[in-house]
């Protein structure tokens, strides 16, 4: 595994020294918490252990900014929420951009400083909305009235527009 993560910082764009390739190798298997599987192969992982190595690759490579495309869609419901705050954990550290595509309002929410309702086709951008929710965010976040009205509406938005697509 820890090769994996390694992988992207042997490339010639990326090309590091092997010891600065080993430090930010173990830094991202422990901010993960992957240290005792690093030398584990991929079938030895669970599928949220295989997630927290494609977050620690992409991060490693030190981007300007992520681009995430549905990373927890195959995740059990419980992985998927605790990948959620292990990622908002690592924005929270890493102060990174990254934009992350999602079909789930409460992962947008909980993950995001904005979030961006797209419409049906064509598409466009339907309504850009502001969470405003400050960090560090948590479990409990998910219960404030905050989040529960922001979760309406963008619920609300969304339904409004699967209706229109249907006409």
């Amino acid at each position: 595994m820890a090769k994996n993560i390694e992988y992207g910082l042997t490339l010639r764009v990326n090309r590091r020294p092997k010891a600065d390739r080993k430090k930010v190798v173990r830094r991202y298997l422990e901010l993960m918490g992957l240290e005792r599987f690093a030398s584990a192969y991929p079938k030895e992982l669970s599928g949220g252990m295989r997630q927290r190595v494609a977050i620690a690759r992409a991060y490693a490579t030190d981007p300007r900014v992520l681009l995430l495309d549905e990373p927890f869609a195959a995740l059990d419901a419980q992985t998927r929420e605790r990948m959620q705050e292990l990622l908002h954990e690592t924005q929270l550290t890493e102060r990174r951009t990254a934009l992350f595509i999602t079909h789930s309002v409460e992962e947008a929410i909980f993950l995001s400083n904005r979030v961006v309702v797209l419409s049906a086709r064509p598409t466009c951008v339907r309504e850009v909305v502001d969470v405003g929710i400050p960090a560090p965010r948590s479990a409990e976040t998910r219960l404030s009235p905050q989040f529960v009205e922001l979760r309406r509406h963008l619920e609300e938005l969304l339904r409004s527009e699967s209706m229109e697509g249907t006409r």
